[in-house]
This record gives C-alpha cells, sequence and structure tokens, in this order.
C-alpha cells in the first residue's frame, strides 16, 4: 500500500512513499483505478491522462482488467476494449477474467483508491463491489457517481463494514448526487431554514450508445419503468423508446440521492428535494442548463434563493469524472488520517487534482 502525504493547508500532494519498501519515497502521482471501461470509465480515463498528481494503474471492464503499476497508456486501454471488447487483451498489463472486479482487488494492494464508474444495475449491485472489496481485505479509498437514494441507504447499511475494514468510502461524487449536491450544502450556510432543494440537469450526448448503461439507469426512472425492466431492454428496444422520444428523455420527481445526502449532512430533510431534467441522446448539446437552486429564510426572515448554474459548454463526462478524482483526492487525505467508513459528497469538499 502507498502512503500519500498531503499539504496540510494546500492539499497538494507531497511524497508518496511504498509502504512495502519505506526507503522508496517520490514525487510520484498516486495510483488510482476505475471499475467500469464504458463511456464513463473511459470519459474518467482521459481526465486522468494529463493529470499530474494521479495516474491510471488499474481497470476493468465485464471480461477483464489491466493493472500496470507504471500506469495504463490510454489509447492502448481504449483501442483494446473498443476493437477486441475488453481490457484483457492489453499488452502488458491485461488478464482476461470472469470474475475481473474480484480478480483486480486481489491484486491491487498498492492502489490507493478506485472510482467505481459502474452501472448500478440491478439496484444492489454497487453495495454488492463494496462487499467485495471488504471481504477481500482490500483498505483504500472508494467513490462512485451513484444516482438513486436506495442504493445510497444500501451502503448506509455497511458503515460499520467499511470502518472495519479500513476503506474510506465517499458517496455520490459526481455531477448530481456530487457538485450540485456540495454546491447545494454550501449555499445553505447563508440560511438559518432551508423550504427546498431543486436541481434540474440537462445532459446532451452525440451518441447513447457511448454510455448504454447510464441512459439505461436514465430509463428507470421513466414512468412505467423499473431498474430491473431498463436493465433487461435490449439495444433495439432502446432504440424504439428513443425514436418514439426523438432522443428526449424528460425525467421528473426522480428516486435521486440528493436527497438522502443532503439529509445525512443535516442541510434539510429529503422532502425538500427535487431532481430532474432532460436528455437528449442525440445531440452533444445541453437541452438546458444544469442548476440548483436552494431556497430559504435568512436570520433577518428574508426568503431568498441561491443559485449554482454549471457552464453549458462543460459536458457531462467533465462534470461527473472531474469531482469523482477531487473527491477520491480528499477521500486519500482523510484515510490517511485514519477516518474510514462511509462519508457523501455533501460533508466532504474536493480537493483539485492538478
Amino acid at each position: 500500500m502507498f502512503e500519500v502525504v498531503m499539504d496540510s493547508l494546500t492539499g497538494e500532494v507531497k511524497h508518496v512513499t511504498n509502504l512495502a519498501n519505506p526507503l522508496q519515497t517520490s514525487n510520484q502521482p498516486i495510483p488510482v483505478g476505475v471499475l467500469g471501461f464504458g463511456g464513463l470509465g473511459q470519459a474518467a480515463a482521459r481526465v486522468l491522462a494529463p493529470k499530474q498528481q494521479m495516474k491510471l494503474v488499474a481497470a476493468a471492464d465485464q471480461k477483464g482488467f489491466a493493472l500496470n503499476p507504471e500506469g495504463l497508456d490510454l489509447q492502448s486501454a481504449i483501442a483494446a476494449y473498443k476493437t477486441q471488447g475488453s481490457l484483457g487483451y492489453l499488452d502488458p498489463g491485461g488478464t482476461l477474467s470472469t470474475q475481473s472486479i474480484a480478480d483486480l482487488i486481489q491484486q491491487s494492494q498498492n492502489v490507493a483508491g478506485f472510482f467505481l464508474a459502474l452501472p448500478n444495475l440491478p439496484n444492489t449491485f454497487m453495495a454488492s463491489v463494496a462487499k467485495q472489496f471488504i471481504d477481500l481485505g482490500w483498505k483504500g479509498v472508494l467513490i462512485d457517481a451513484i444516482k438513486r437514494t436506495s442504493a445510497v441507504e444500501q451502503l448506509v447499511d455497511l458503515r460499520a463494514e467499511l470502518a472495519a475494514a479500513g476503506i474510506t468510502y465517499v458517496t455520490g461524487c459526481g455531477a448530481t448526487p456530487g457538485l450540485l449536491t456540495a454546491a447545494a450544502a454550501l449555499a445553505a450556510q447563508s440560511y438559518a431554514e432551508i423550504h427546498q432543494v431543486k436541481i434540474t440537469f440537462g445532459v446532451g450526448i452525440a451518441n447513447w450508445e457511448a454510455y448504454r448503461a447510464t441512459i439505461r439507469e436514465d430509463i428507470a426512472h421513466l414512468p412505467g419503468y423499473t431498474v430491473e425492466t431498463a436493465k433487461a431492454m435490449t439495444d433495439a428496444e432502446v432504440e424504439a423508446l428513443l425514436d418514439k422520444t426523438n432522443g428526449i428523455l424528460s425525467l421528473e420527481d426522480m428516486e435521486h440521492a440528493d436527497d438522502i445526502i443532503l439529509e445525512m449532512a443535516g442541510i434539510c430533510g429529503r422532502d425538500h428535494v427535487t431532481v430532474g431534467g432532460v436528455v437528449d441522446t442525440r445531440n452533444p448539446k445541453k437541452p438546458l442548463s444544469t442548476n440548483v437552486q436552494l431556497t430559504g429564510r435568512t436570520f433577518e426572515g428574508k426568503i431568498s434563493t441561491h443559485t449554482f448554474t454549471l457552464g453549458d459548454e462543460t459536458s457531462m463526462a467533465a462534470n461527473v469524472c472531474g469531482p469523482a478524482f477531487g473527491y477520491l483526492k480528499a477521500g486519500i487525505a482523510l484515510h490517511q488520517q485514519g477516518l474510514c467508513g462511509l462519508l457523501t459528497s455533501a460533508q466532504v469538499m474536493p480537493h483539485f487534482v492538478s
């Protein structure tokens, strides 16, 4: 395992020590991994590629994994996945496996943290992955970009086990929940009483097939659909649905984990939080601006609303993966201080990864 020492004021990495060889101390980047190598996982790899403070050394998909302490080559990894169907074909470092996540975990004691860029299909999947890390004795930091309230509730049930296992798990670390949830937690400081948190998102994707799992998770929020029915849909059935809607998914009053995360942070009850938005699966331009509006009463008795809006030019990938690695860096700093268990994006400030 690696010990990562950070400046207490700036959060910058000072040095990384290999605990298996304490004399091996350098200014090397933090070794991290990504589970899932579809659209989101590949975007995460692209976000990491130019970073100096972190490097991608491990990644897994359904059919295999890749592990290289020197770092995975971005273009080679993406090419192996796209042309041969799995990172297991990557040379060097690839291994084909029918239990890729478990096999990678067992070989990743020197990986400081993982971004779980996985579809939570079925709804118990993310908790089951966390349980694998616990059962296999891995210690480090895990972060996710989970969406559903009920999925976070399952992680809450694992709090004691995560702490006992020496794992720091930060949940809801994408755009929403994540960036917008944290903005709401910050905005709440102006108020004595919170009346409403309203999150509205607009997502533009030029090709839905690049984000198959993400789109299925969104479909699961539509009236008449469940996680199970969305997971069972074939690509042709998804295409047929999108043809009917001209590629647009309009989502209202979603079961979205921003509510439980803000409740756990003591900002407001989950019944005060609403989330909805529009996903355009045929155009890269956002159909509407993504924002969070927090309305409350100040100590003087004034009713007011704070609004935080994301730039329309920023993509879903940028707004999910950027914060995810910021939270991973923060989680690593907390883990080094001995803080283990379950935290949320409303309880931790992400650290910028340069």
